[in-house]
């Protein structure tokens, strides 16, 4: 692959990292919790990934700075806003996906 063709990938991945952080950021009405049952990850997993794609370009982002960037504001804010508290249901669910 060519360095322009790479260049070329890593723009594609850029835009649909920011397509799935805005699509999440409009989907408040999906819990975390629910995006664990599912797919094994969340909105924290992503911000996590985010902290760690920088330590890898020696760029320091915190994690509460990532958290606003994927939640769209402060993560408190958020979680005032929109987390209900988990079932038992979906805690049962969690705790019996495969890890």
């Amino acid at each position: 692959m060519s360095s322009s063709d790479k260049a070329k990938q890593t723009e594609i991945e850029a835009a649909v990292y920011r397509r799935l952080v805005e699509h999440l950021q409009a989907k408040t009405e999906v819990q975390n919790i629910d995006l664990m049952i599912l797919a094994d990850f969340c909105r924290n997993c992503l911000s996590k990934w985010y902290v760690a794609a920088a330590k890898d370009l020696d760029m320091e982002i915190d994690y509460e700075q990532a958290r606003e960037l994927v939640y769209g504001m402060p993560y408190s804010e958020w979680k005032e806003k929109y987390q209900k508290e988990a079932t038992p249901e979906q805690i049962a669910a969690f705790n019996a996906r495969e890890k």
